[in-house]
């Protein structure tokens, strides 16, 4: 089924440059504006949908994903040396997403002009220290739902899951009641998704029609691109997982194989988790720490999906020609390190989590839609790469734990 849909995405891109290039060749520019017009009402609908689902997905998603933290911590030193392996290595995907997209400038040149007015315009913050500040804490959680104050979301939701989890008997009805909410949003998001054809579609026939043929240069740059980024993340991990194993490193490589290259073809890092999980342990890494790292790691150590969220938002910004200063970029890292480990599971989460982060930096929603048109192709990356960061940490930590032959 997802392959099917896939390859349905994958016609929808086909036709749309298609039809983008037959209307740009064939009507007059007064004519291309009006299509452009009606194919805006389908773009319009899906981000409006989007908008719809976000808050309570990242309340939800989040909540359930702290308590689901905390217990793992509780377990003792392997959950606490697990999730420091797990902190730094989403700083370095995010940081090398954001230092390399800036070394390619993979969406410069193209130079949109912002739209005029938005899909109801989120609320954004300053951007001075009292200003951020003080618009960290909501005022009114409901305000910030209905606003969409994804910062403020956070830090309730933080508080809540800490809360929770430090009641006695961790108030089941109430965290049953966050998972089951967060289960009816990826439901929900999921329908969201069967969509993205028809935006896909409109997108690409309204831009190569507004803009011609040569934006598709654009799309290679950002795609060639943030392939060179991953192999380069590839480099950092297997180089490390080098020293770990003392330069035996053979052995991993044969594991993963095939765990790697089932994510790609799938665009799905839970497709390979059960020959990921016999694999490891095939290779002599003890079924006990293998069995813990990796499912808390599909949830929280999704390398190629940060690296990804970075350098996609920033793509955005390149496109528009908007400039973010260093402090919204460190904020930028900050603001996915924490909404990305909340949105584990969430069918197409980099998307979800870039929407999200998109108002709070001044930078045009519509620009997910340059993103949507190619997020299939980038997807199959992204997924191998989280199969060999999580094969690293489980590695790591088994050294950590001296258990390693």
């Amino acid at each position: 089924m997802k392959r099917g849909f896939a390859l349905i995405v994958a016609a929808a891109m086909v036709l749309g440059i298609v039809a983008g290039f037959f209307a740009n060749e064939n009507l007059a520019p007064d004519q291309i504006k009006q299509l452009a017009s009606g194919l805006s009402i389908i773009t319009d609908l899906f981000l409006r949908l989007i908008r719809m689902i976000i808050a309570p997905l990242v309340f939800s998603t989040l909540v359930a994903g702290i308590a689901h933290m905390e217990g793992a911590a509780q377990i003792g030193r392997v959950g606490l040396k697990t999730l420091v392996w797990f902190i730094g290595a989403s700083i370095l995907s995010l940081g090398m997403g954001l230092v390399l997209v800036h070394v390619f400038q993979p969406g410069s040149g193209l130079n949109l002009a912002p739209p005029e007015g938005s899909l109801g315009t989120i609320a954004t913050a300053s951007f001075s220290l009292k200003e951020f500040l003080t618009h960290l804490v909501p005022a009114s959680i409901v305000q910030a739902m209905a606003s969409n104050e994804i910062l403020q979301i956070v830090v309730f939701s933080l508080f809540i899951g800490t809360a929770i989890s430090a009641i006695p008997g961790k108030a089941p009805a109430v965290t049953a009641l966050v998972e089951q909410i967060a289960a009816i949003m990826l439901k929900v998001t999921g329908y969201v998704m069967l969509l993205t054809p028809f935006a896909v579609f409109a997108a690409l026939c309204s831009t190569v029609a507004t803009q011609g043929i040569g934006v598709l240069l654009v799309y290679a740059r950002f795609v060639g691109g943030f392939y060179v980024a991953l192999l380069a993340l590839w480099a950092v991990l297997l180089l490390a997982a080098a020293v770990i194993l003392k330069g035996h490193i053979k052995p991993l490589l044969g594991a993963i194989r095939e765990p790697v290259l089932l994510a790609f073809s799938t665009a799905s890092s839970e497709a390979a988790y059960p020959k990921l999980l016999e694999g490891l342990e095939r290779i002599g890494l003890p079924r006990k720490i293998v069995s813990f790292v990796l499912p808390l790691g599909y949830s929280f150590n999704l390398d190629g999906s940060m690296m990804y969220c970075t350098f996609a938002t920033l793509f955005i910004a390149q496109i528009y020609g908007i400039q973010l200063s260093i402090a919204q970029q460190l904020t930028l890292l900050l603001l996915l390190m924490v909404t990305s480990k909340g949105m584990a599971g969430v069918p197409r989460a980099s998307l979800v989590v870039i929407y999200a982060a998109l108002p709070l930096f001044h930078l045009p929603e519509t620009g997910l839609l340059y993103v949507l048109a190619v997020d299939h192709l980038l997807d199959m990356g992204r997924s191998g790469t989280n199969i060999v960061g999580n094969s690293v940490a489980t590695v790591a930590v088994t050294r950590w734990e001296k258990q390693l032959s």
